[in-house]
């Protein structure tokens, strides 16, 4: 049996690990029997030389069966999904794709996470929410899954120990974006879910990890072969970021603009990422023949109310007052009088004539970050009134002076430099015909 520097110096001099040597390297990493520099320096050996595919499954494998991997009753087979966005902005999907699963009969264990950088987190959108809570029990889960259909929780403390300490040290030691370790730290958490059926929004564009479609598509290949690999039928959708998903940034902001997407009054754009992750989903788990059925049976569930009636009993099963919950739900709604509203707001108006030709929102999300919508690292608060509302849409026509973008804000007030990149933000032209492109660019799907 080699020694951990003996491990570290084979992957650091280009050879592949056996299976027992990953597993004798994720139990050291679970049980802290390794030093923090020996961990680092396998990560910075796997970024630096890669590894074949049978490593990364096998990787994936033991990050997976590190801890508690869940167990569903029998009758529940085939139905257990998930999805999974490689973050985005203003990506609120979750919120809306869980319940309108659960109503099409789908069982949904959503573990999310919370925003980092400048892409925003699900479990800070829901958290805006007063009451709501994320940290459930295994026992609490099957409890809510049994009786709603869906639940959005964190990840317990059981659940992949090793990703946790590798998912930390990856930031520390820039190797982040390192393929198979990025695919063991996805596929793990969804493996031990134990789902039937798991669909990857892969995201590629200005605002994204990957800034085009073939990295992106390696990506997506690699998840969706892994995902197989662990018995999981696996598909993905590479879906372009480059401005933002609906027109809100911010996570009281993106938890106002889901409730009114299950009220039937959504954005074209989230509609489409939703009908399309879901419908895959169906597809995938045999509820319906084919992706067209499947993304008409979403947006019925969506459109006709009942994907929001099972988002009112999940916050309700996770800790929502019922008033409060019933509230948030209605047709008429005063979503201030319940969800925080920022001290000021502040418009932003179009410095000229034009056609929107595009909208950055990278740089959108950036500056909100620094005025409190996000974390700089694990940990810190995140100000949930903080956010933006696009007041425009691509290839709208604007007049100069005409408000373009509300912003959400607290003290300090954003500086001069900062409204100046906001103004940036905003690109226009003299394109009468631009169109909203399509999201959704490609769709991979697993073999039969």
């Amino acid at each position: 049996m080699l020694s951990i520097p003996d491990l570290i110096k084979k992957k650091r001099d280009g050879g592949e690990l056996t299976d027992q040597e990953i597993k004798t390297f994720i139990d050291s990493v679970t049980k802290k029997t390794i030093q923090q520099c020996q961990t680092g320096a396998m990560l910075m050996a796997i970024w630096q030389k890669g590894m074949a595919d049978r490593e990364t499954q096998t990787l994936t494998k033991e990050m997976m069966s590190s801890g508690e991997v869940m167990s569903w009753p029998k009758e529940w087979a085939g139905l257990m999904v998930d999805k999974h966005s490689t973050g985005g902005v203003g990506d609120k999907v979750s919120l809306v794709l869980a319940p309108a699963l659960a109503a099409c009969g789908c069982k949904v264990p959503m573990i999310s996470g919370r925003g980092l950088a400048h892409t925003g987190g699900t479990l800070d959108k829901l958290e805006s929410i007063p009451g709501f809570n994320i940290s459930q029990s295994g026992a609490q889960i099957q409890e809510i899954m049994s009786s709603v259909g869906c639940c959005i929780v964190g990840q317990t403390e059981a659940l992949v120990p090793a990703d946790r300490v590798l998912y930390a040290l990856r930031d520390a030691t820039s190797t982040v974006d390192s393929l198979p370790l990025i695919a063991g730290s996805i596929i793990s958490k969804k493996g031990a879910e134990s789902l039937s059926a798991l669909v990857l929004d892969v995201k590629f564009g200005r605002a994204a990890l990957y800034k085009d479609l073939d990295s992106a598509k390696e990506l997506a290949q690699l998840l969706v072969s892994v995902g197989n690999g662990l018995g999981m039928r696996t598909g993905a959708v590479l879906s372009s970021m480059d401005a933002t998903i609906g027109r809100c940034v911010g996570n009281s902001l993106e938890v106002i603009e889901s409730l009114e997407t299950l009220k039937g009054n959504g954005p074209d754009d989230l509609m489409e990422l939703v009908t399309t992750l879901g419908g895959l989903l169906l597809v995938m788990t045999g509820v319906v023949a084919d992706q067209s059925e499947g993304r008409r049976k979403i947006s019925e569930a969506v459109i006709g109310g009942a994907a929001l009636s099972k988002f009112q009993a999940m916050m309700e099963r996770q800790g929502v007052a019922n008033q409060t919950a019933r509230s948030l739900c209605s047709a008429h709604t005063d979503y201030y009088s319940i969800l925080r509203r920022s001290e000021h707001q502040r418009e932003l108006e179009a410095p000229a004539d034009g056609v929107v030709q595009d909208v950055d929102g990278l740089t959108l999300a950036e500056v909100l970050h620094k005025l409190g919508a996000g974390r700089s690292r694990a940990g810190e608060a995140v100000n949930h009134s903080v956010g933006a509302e696009l007041l425009v849409s691509l290839g709208q026509k604007v007049q100069k002076g005409v408000p373009w973008l509300r912003l959400h804000y607290e003290d300090p007030s954003p500086t001069p430099e900062q409204i100046l990149r906001l103004q940036n933000v905003l690109t226009l032209g003299t394109n009468n015909n631009k169109q909203t492109e399509m999201l959704v660019k490609e769709t991979l799907l697993p073999p039969r």
